[in-house]
Parts: structure tokens; C-alpha cells; sequence
């Protein structure tokens, strides 16, 4: 790993039984607050699909402000995939496990069918949330031209349900 690299991922909290007792909750906003770390990492995001995609779609919540950043960075266009209930006009939504709960996602129909999307959030976890937001962007009929996460909990193994994921870091 670069110092660049190394320098983001020193900034990444970890933060104890958040949201639920056992859970390790992963707080990027140190890194975010950064900005030379904050373009390391979106340039390392980016990095493999450079010209694949012509949208990127980010995953509620901290998804969006990678996605942003990314969007920007490669002079792309952004979609939003929210919880359902935020979007005045959603399109479709998918229904997920999470590793502490369960959750829905929705996403508007708002672009010609075949735009190429890079999927990005900010962690993978067991894959769940990546996997609802692909077969969302699928029934959309969205093309994925990428899915791509800053860091993957390795230990819980949610490239078996949605890889290949693009990672940043790995913990």
C-alpha cells in the first residue's frame, strides 16, 4: 500500500457496539474531513473502470458521498439508491438481510435503459446491501459496469455473495 493509502486508512475509526451491541462500526468521516486523503481514495475507487461507466449510483448513505466525490473526480453523472420511503417516484425496490437487521432499497428510473453504472458504497460487509443495489440496477435494466467499495470486512466474506467487488481496504 502507498503512504498515501496508509495515511487514509489511519483515519478510519473504529467505533464499538454501533449500531447494535458486537457490531464494529467503521467511521470514515476523519477520512472524508481529509481531503488529500479523501482524492487517494477516490482516485483508488475509480482506478480500475476508468471509461466503463457513464453514471455512478451510491448506496445510502455514506455510499453517496463516495459516489459524489467519484462522479465528480471522473466527470460522471450521480444516482442516488435510497431507503425506501425517500424518493418521491421510486421505480423499484429490493428487500435485504443485513448481518443486524433487514432493509429495503429504492432507486428512480430516471435514465435510458443500458446506461453503464459503477456501483459504490463504503463497505462490504456480507454483501447483502451490494448484492439488493446490483439486482436493483439489473431490474432497472441498468447495466453494471462495476461494483467498488472503500473497504470490505474480509472476515465476513460478501464477495461470495456479490463479487468481484473492487476494495480499497481490506480489515
Amino acid at each position: 500500500m502507498t503512504s498515501e493509502l496508509d495515511h487514509a486508512a489511519s483515519l478510519i475509526a473504529t467505533i464499538s457496539d454501533f449500531p447494535a451491541p458486537g457490531i464494529l462500526f467503521r467511521d470514515i468521516s476523519p477520512l472524508l474531513a481529509d481531503a488529500a486523503a479523501l482524492r487517494t481514495v477516490v482516485h483508488a475507487v475509480v482506478e480500475p473502470f476508468a471509461g466503463s461507466f457513464d453514471v455512478v449510483a451510491g448506496v445510502e448513505a455514506r455510499g453517496f458521498m463516495l459516489a459524489g466525490a467519484v462522479a465528480i473526480a471522473t466527470g460522471a453523472g450521480m444516482v442516488p439508491i435510497r431507503k425506501a420511503g425517500k424518493l418521491p417516484r421510486p421505480a423499484a425496490s429490493v428487500s435485504y438481510a443485513l448481518e443486524y437487521g433487514t432493509a429495503e432499497i429504492e432507486m428512480s428510473d430516471d435514465l435510458p435503459a443500458g446506461t453503464r453504472m459503477l456501483l459504490v458504497d463504503d463497505i462490504l460487509a456480507t454483501g447483502g446491501t451490494l448484492r439488493a443495489a446490483q439486482e436493483l440496477l439489473a431490474h432497472l435494466d441498468y447495466v453494471v459496469a462495476g461494483t467498488a467499495v472503500l473497504m470490505e470486512l474480509a472476515d465476513l466474506d460478501g464477495q461470495r455473495m456479490c463479487g468481484p467487488v473492487h476494495t480499497v481496504f481490506r480489515v
